[in-house]
This record gives structure tokens, C-alpha cells and sequence, in this order.
């Protein structure tokens, strides 16, 4: 994997994600971007910084209905409200609504604390904890499956989420920048080789 990175960022360029000005925007968009597009989550977080609301004591005071309409861009906007809210309660009662104090935790724990908010799963959680924690942790999309895939390895791109991010960390160089690069990469390739789909016929 890691000539494959090297062939991916000579083709590329570094790509010098994650787009957030602030540990909150980052962690605010993770969360937005579950299934869609980022263009789409850019209009959600332009909305909460036109009516500053892009931290989370902001969020949790704000009504359900109102934060649904400025998120609306991003889809799922009901769900997503749900999601935010419920990240604004865990930040203020495990770090007084701090996300500094939150990531003082060591990673183990801080995954399994993200984890068990409502609407975060692995790859989001994992987001944050690369993106906005600067922890060496690997995020797995569809576009690190697809990419397996191409590459010869279905069988790992079918894999559980967990197994293939041990994958890469056990190939890479355990270093947060190098993760983060890689899936960022992993992303613009997938944009060159959108999903085949197949004909029902």
C-alpha cells in the first residue's frame, strides 16, 4: 500500500484536506457530509455560520425545526438535526462542551465515546478522529472499497470496516498526516473511476 499511495500522490498532488476552519466546523461537517455530497454540506455550513451556529453550545440551544432549515442542503436534514444535538450533549457532559478537552482522551476511549453517539458510526468517528483530533486512525469509504476492488483484492474490499483499516495501518508509516493524505487521495481517485453500474438486462 504504500507504493500505492506514492503512485497516487505523483499522479495527484496532496490534496490538503479536511476543508474547516475549527475543530468544531471539521467535526460539524463530518457529521453533514453522511450521504452526500460535500458541495452540498459547504451551502449546510455556510447557513450555520451565516447564523452563528457553528459551535455546539449554539446548536444545542438552537430549536430542532430552525437547525433542520439550515441544515436542509446537506439531506437527511431531520436525521442529521437529531445527530448534531446529540454530539452537543455528549461534548458538554464529558468536556464541559470543549472539544479540546475532549480529545485529551486517549484514542481507544475517544472511539468508543464518539461511537456511542446517535448517527456516528465508524467512518464519521473516524473522521473526527483523524480530521479534527490529529489521531493516526484510517477512514474507510466506498471509494477505499472500490479501490480495493480494483486493485485486486475484493474479497478484503468486502471485509468488515475495522479489517480493512487494520490493513492500511499495518502497511503505513503510523502517522496521522500520511492517513490523512491517503484517504484524501483515495477519494480523488474515486471521482476519476466512478462505480460501474451494471444494466438490470
Amino acid at each position: 500500500m504504500r507504493a500505492e499511495y506514492r503512485r497516487l500522490l505523483a499522479r495527484y498532488g496532496p490534496q490538503g484536506w479536511w476543508p474547516g476552519r475549527t475543530r468544531a466546523e471539521i467535526i460539524i461537517g463530518a457529521i453533514l457530509t453522511q450521504n452526500t455530497a460535500w458541495a452540498n454540506v459547504r451551502r449546510a455550513i455556510s447557513n450555520l455560520r451565516k447564523n452563528r451556529a457553528l459551535n455546539f453550545q449554539a446548536l444545542e440551544k438552537t430549536s430542532p425545526a430552525r437547525l433542520a432549515k439550515w441544515i436542509r442542503p446537506a439531506g437527511y436534514f431531520n436525521q442529521k438535526t437529531v445527530y448534531l444535538k446529540a454530539f452537543a450533549a455528549m461534548l458538554r457532559a464529558a468536556a464541559g462542551g470543549s472539544p479540546a478537552r475532549l480529545f485529551r482522551e486517549d484514542t481507544p476511549a475517544l472511539r468508543r465515546r464518539l461511537l456511542a453517539v446517535k448517527g456516528i458510526g465508524p467512518e464519521t468517528a473516524d473522521s473526527i478522529l483523524l480530521y479534527a483530533a490529529g489521531r493516526p486512525v484510517f477512514v474507510v469509504d466506498a471509494y477505499t472499497r472500490r479501490f480495493l476492488a480494483a486493485r485486486g483484492l475484493a474479497r478484503l474490499a468486502a471485509a468488515a470496516y475495522d479489517d480493512i483499516a487494520d490493513f492500511f495501518i499495518a502497511r503505513l508509516p503510523r502517522d496521522a498526516r500520511v492517513f490523512n493524505e491517503y484517504h484524501a487521495l483515495l477519494v480523488r481517485w474515486g471521482k476519476d473511476h466512478p462505480a460501474r453500474v451494471r444494466s438490470a438486462g
